[in-house]
């Protein structure tokens, strides 16, 4: 069996100002707090929601 992809994202900018949707997609991540580090799945889903708030996240492919 192949091993899962991962990907590492931390959150660097706050999401003040930034829409709800956004914020919620944060919360998705795992991340609500600056330099809160998640390790997630690399799946298209959760591409997708990295592409979504890409100016306030830092991503690390494993």
């Amino acid at each position: 069996m192949a091993d899962k992809k991962t990907v590492t994202v931390t959150q660097v900018a706050s999401p003040i100002g930034r829409t709800k949707d956004q914020r919620a997609t944060l919360v998705g991540l795992g991340l609500n707090k600056i330099r809160r580090i998640s390790t997630l799945e690399d799946t298209p889903a959760v591409r997708g929601m990295i592409n979504k708030v890409k100016h306030l996240v830092q991503v690390v492919e494993e």
